[in-house]
């Protein structure tokens, strides 16, 4: 998903959700487990960008070494994962609503026609490739436009989403964003990706709905962690979660040709950071963290029960 810098683009926001709002039930309990439970989505981003993003992905969902992972429409692999999903129909695969393109010489753009969502489009004719860009430049009236047309687009080709998040937190960045967001989560019945955070303006919290499942946090790498602490930090943060739900993001793949040059001169959340992912997550030391600790994996699909 590559929030930019969990700061920069900010998981930030919105995510925001009541941190003032008062459950007489946690989601736990909701779910059938004791309200202290510990639960945590292990989830793969960016699925539909590279084939080898895609076989490491299904192969982790596979082996249950993730629970979810979600999808990047305007991606050239899209009909692969298409297919996945119809041979899979118990896979939590949601949307990673896509505004922003940004490696070097792999680009895409909309999944609209570009007349009616230009201000998504930077000089090149491709989505921005920045959030602060996008953020600055976009509509949100056009992305709006762009984030349903790439909803369709997947439930033409069959794919179910059990959830929605935003690529590079675009929709995280500014209210209007995230109102767009929240609308379109609601209208098509689907929770979506968002945090617990204090101190957020009030008007993030406008459009969100008691039903709303707000997470309690989210766990992902940054640049500042060395490969060599890469093992630790993921395990370092298994052993410390809290009560909640939690949602750790991953981006899996192989360190081979294909992924290589689909990110080139982009070492963070390049091709050696994605297989360092997939050999964590898919390692014993891992698994046996998540027992250990009596952390329990959920999906997203378990959360949209909770819509209904």
């Amino acid at each position: 998903m590559r929030f930019e810098n969990l700061a920069a683009a900010g998981l930030l926001l919105c995510f925001a959700a009541a941190a003032g709002r008062a459950q007489t039930r946690t989601v736990a309990e909701r779910l059938g487990y004791p309200a202290d439970s510990k639960l945590l989505i292990v989830h793969a981003d960016d699925l539909a960008v590279a084939h080898s993003v895609d076989t490491a992905s299904f192969d982790a969902l596979s082996k249950n070494a993730v629970t979810s992972a979600s999808i990047m429409v305007p991606c050239s692999w899209l009909t692969e994962v298409a297919s996945y999903a119809k041979d899979h129909p118990d896979a939590d695969l949601g949307l990673h609503l896509t505004l922003t393109s940004e490696w070097k010489v792999d680009r895409w753009g909309p999944v609209s026609s570009i007349d009616k969502v230009a201000s998504l489009l930077d000089p090149s004719g491709y989505l921005w490739a920045e959030t602060p860009a996008a953020a600055l430049n976009l509509k949100p009236a056009e992305a709006e436009r762009e984030i349903r047309a790439q909803i369709e687009r997947a439930i033409a080709l069959g794919i179910h989403p059990t959830h929605l998040d935003s690529h590079m937190g675009v929709l995280f960045s500014k209210p209007e964003l995230f109102s767009v967001y929240v609308r379109v989560a609601h209208e098509y019945d689907l929770p979506f990706l968002a945090l617990r955070l204090p101190n957020l303006p009030a008007d993030f919290f406008s459009s969100l709905s008691e039903k709303d499942v707000i997470l309690d946090s989210v766990v992902m790498a940054n640049p500042s962690v060395r490969s060599s602490e890469w093992r630790d930090f993921y395990v370092h943060a298994v052993k410390n979660l809290k009560s909640g739900v939690t949602e750790m993001i991953v981006h899996l793949g192989h360190d081979d040709a294909e992924l290589q040059a689909v990110t080139l001169d982009h070492p963070d959340f390049g091709s050696a950071w994605r297989q360092r992912d997939y050999d964590l997550v898919t390692s014993f030391e891992f698994k046996r963290a998540i027992e250990e600790n009596h952390v329990i994996l959920v999906k997203w699909k378990d959360l949209k029960k909770l819509l209904n």
